[in-house]
């Protein structure tokens, strides 16, 4: 009897235990603020790049606009901090960015050894080469000898170095401090080749003054897996940010998006139920509100939608999804269920 009676109080903490949210001061500071403040690039077309007005837009922008709807009910309570390569993680350890959504790749060292958490994929990518089509080259293996365009302070540099040294060639490195800086000592001859991750230099090739004169190498050389970085040490903000996103695939999949999911909630169904917030856990493990996740998808949309708008067909970059497409259709994007 005592067994049982010990079992039965196990569970029952076990239950209290589950619907309780993580405390998190950075949730706590943003909700005083108003507004999530969110590192992003200098100017990268398709990620993060502000247009002609000074709205930011791009991939990594909607996974800000993202936490700002499921945390303060608004996408478009967020503060947006440029940040070049080497600023950006003293920004994040320092506390002057909530979050990190910045075309940053997760790496060991990174993950290990600077005190911040990945909070998923955002974008599965590879580094790549883009050349002048006057040069004449079909392969990176044709490049012995190059000068490479490199923005520093990214995993570029080692790539390059480990890529030119295993097939025994040599290259002259050009060191920039923005892609900006980088696209424009490649425009102006001051290097052959630029190199960055693939969907970049897609990004970067519309910046140029005649983008048909260049042309990206077929050759991928890394793996570059790019998502939203947080500080160690608050794992209720950790979790907020990393569900975030995985609301965002989610919906993808159940084939939700800003336009139809009400609509969708008039023929309801238990996954739907829990999606929105009307059944199960809810909110409460995440301390947010109950329609945490429908907020995100009416505000900002699915996976699909943000893809489309701002690197796939509906942008102009018209990359295919690829590898990031959906598990369900051949692609490695895939997100823990809500439930």
């Amino acid at each position: 009897m005592k067994k049982l009676g010990l079992i039965a109080a196990t569970a029952v903490m076990s239950v209290s235990v589950t619907g309780t949210a993580m405390a998190s001061a950075t949730l706590d500071a943003v909700k005083e603020r108003g507004y999530v403040q969110c590192g992003v690039t200098t100017g990268v077309p398709g990620y993060s790049n502000p247009d002609d007005k000074g709205n930011w837009k791009g991939m990594d922008v909607d996974v800000c606009r993202g936490v700002a709807a499921a945390t303060l009910g608004d996408a478009d309570k967020v503060k947006y901090i440029p940040l070049n390569a080497k600023e950006r993680f003293t920004a994040l350890q320092s506390g002057e960015i909530d979050m990190l959504s910045r075309v940053t790749t997760w790496t060991l060292t990174r993950d290990s050894s600077l005190g911040l958490n990945f909070a998923g994929v955002t974008y599965y990518d590879g580094q790549g080469f883009m050349i002048n089509k006057n040069l004449g080259v079909k392969s990176a293996l044709e490049l012995d000898g190059a000068s490479l365009c490199i923005q520093s302070g990214t995993t570029t540099e080692l790539n390059a170095a480990d890529y030119f040294r295993a097939n025994k060639m040599q290259f002259e490195p050009v060191v920039f401090d923005t892609a900006d800086q980088t696209v424009k000592g490649f425009e102006a001859g001051r290097c052959d080749v630029l190199t960055s991750d693939q969907s970049q230099l897609y990004a970067l090739r519309i910046k140029l003054a005649k983008p048909d004169s260049a042309m990206v190498l077929p050759e991928i050389i890394s793996k570059e897996p790019l998502g939203p970085v947080v500080r160690q040490g608050d794992d209720g903000w950790f979790n907020i940010v990393k569900w975030s996103l995985f609301a965002m695939i989610n919906a993808e999949e159940m084939g939700l998006t800003s336009g139809n999911i009400d609509s969708k909630m008039k023929n309801s169904s238990p996954a739907l139920d829990r999606f929105v917030g009307k059944e199960g856990i809810k909110g409460s493990g995440l301390g947010l509100s109950d329609d945490w996740a429908y907020q995100i998808v009416k505000q900002v949309g699915s996976y699909g939608e943000a893809f489309d708008r701002n690197l796939g067909m509906g942008s102009p970059l018209k990359i295919e999804r690829g590898l990031n497409a959906l598990w369900n259709k051949g692609g490695l994007q895939y997100a823990p269920p809500i439930r």
